[in-house]
């Protein structure tokens, strides 16, 4: 079996592939693409399982190409919808598809003899005529066929507008163009895109008398059942305005025992005996968590960075893992200060307890506030608190100025002194 099968079949993301993709693999290097539209302007965690199939395509020596939908993304793809997508303007098309472009520059290579690629479709859909698109490209697909399409198929009931009937003529002209002007001769994507990719498949045997071929990626589910990349907040995104690093580690440590081991093969480059280790280290202490947190950091330095990750472990560590509050460093301070109840208040010699921790709402008022301390319900800098504790010295803060509130055991507030 060729690297590239291998690879993806032992980590669990080699969902199909069309039959001679194997040959083809073992005849030599291949060009491959994958495309994502841009409805929104950060891709989220989801997105990550075609992005990582790209990953180990330039890994086993093939070259990748990142397409970017700024074409497709005017109309949106309906593969797994149940109805219409709201159209978007074009400025707002094309701002997304930078946003986009950015993104998943950050997990190829672009240098060597499989240098990354990255192509618009905006470039030759936009001054596309239709009169031409229809004459050329049209002829060559059977309405029966295009029917018989799952993403078709099953909004015949609720109804499909023909704009995004002919998503697919779209997507297959884009592997009909990648194939002429880059030599493309693989498609992946999800599971769901196989209609689409297999129709792209068709066209160029039509068009240019070639073979090209498929291979999807399976779409994630979780052990209990919820839909993967969604939480409380919402959708768990790869834009740190959208999803900062600390909460997009979060995701990541807080993955079920159940999960763990299959997203380290998905979402991680760790090898076989490391992932097996881990898997051993999860059944036997799931206590640790030891595999969520070299899956949280992996994850979250390969989007956000080295010295995100870092930060974000340290501040997880501190909130959850019982760590010396004395030791946090000032970025993981300034990080925690936007996650979690924070206030600045005056500067003093000595500090009211009340009225720190009213500042930062831990509590309704300084009556319950006050409750609190007497039951030894509160800690500041991780000391609990006796009910004598009136006042905290200012010599008592943390690294610039700051003071880790505890309400309980998990109900955190951060306070800083403001130097006038």
């Amino acid at each position: 079996m060729p690297p590239l099968l291998a690879e993806l079949g032992w980590r669990g993301l080699l969902y199909d592939h069309t039959d001679r993709l194997a040959d083809a693999l073992a005849a030599g290097p291949v060009t491959g693409y994958c495309g994502f539209d841009p409805t929104a302007d950060s891709l989220h965690v989801g997105s990550l399982i075609p992005v990582m199939g790209l990953l180990h395509l330039q890994r086993a020596g093939h070259r990748p190409v990142i397409l970017v939908g700024g074409g497709t993304g005017l109309i949106g793809d309906p593969s797994g919808k149940s109805t219409e997508r709201p159209l978007q303007s074009r400025e707002q098309i094309a701002a997304n598809a930078a946003a986009l472009r950015a993104q998943l520059e950050r997990f190829l290579d672009f240098s060597g003899p499989t240098a990354a690629l990255v192509r618009d479709n905006a470039q030759w859909l936009a001054p596309l005529a239709l009169v031409d698109f229809l004459r050329d490209i049209g002829k060559h697909f059977s309405i029966n066929l295009m029917l018989a399409k799952d993403s078709v198929k099953s909004r015949l009931d609720s109804g499909i507008s023909f704009t995004e009937f002919a998503y697919m003529l779209l997507q297959a002209y884009d592997f009909l163009e990648l194939h002429r002007r880059d030599g493309v001769t693989l498609q992946l994507g999800g599971s769901d895109q196989w209609g689409n990719i297999t129709t792209g498949i068709e066209l160029i045997r039509r068009a240019v008398g070639a073979e090209s071929h498929g291979l999807v990626l399976p779409l994630v589910t979780t052990a209990t059942g919820t839909k993967f990349g969604k939480t409380e907040a919402g959708a768990v995104w790869l834009d740190p305005a959208r999803t900062s690093p600390y909460q997009f580690y979060q995701f990541w440590i807080n993955a079920d025992d159940r999960d763990v081991v299959r997203y380290l093969r998905y979402f991680t480059l760790f090898s076989r005996d490391i992932i097996a280790d881990l898997e051993a280290q999860a059944t036997a202490r799931p206590e640790r968590r030891e595999a969520q947190q070299r899956l949280a950091h992996d994850v979250t330095a390969r989007v956000h960075g080295e010295g995100a990750a870092r930060t974000a472990a340290e501040v997880s560590t501190i909130v959850f893992g019982g760590g010396d509050p004395r030791t946090i460093s000032p970025d993981a301070l300034a990080v925690l200060s936007s996650e979690i109840p924070y206030a600045e208040v005056p500067s003093a010699e000595t500090l009211d307890t009340l009225d720190l921790f009213l500042a930062v709402r831990i509590a309704p008022s300084k009556g319950a506030i006050r409750r609190l301390l007497e039951q030894g319900g509160l800690s500041v800098n991780g000391r609990k608190l006796a009910a004598t504790d009136r006042t905290i010295p200012r010599a008592d803060a943390l690294a610039t100025g700051y003071f880790l509130l505890r309400k309980g055991s998990r109900d955190y507030a951060l306070a800083r002194i403001r130097d006038s």
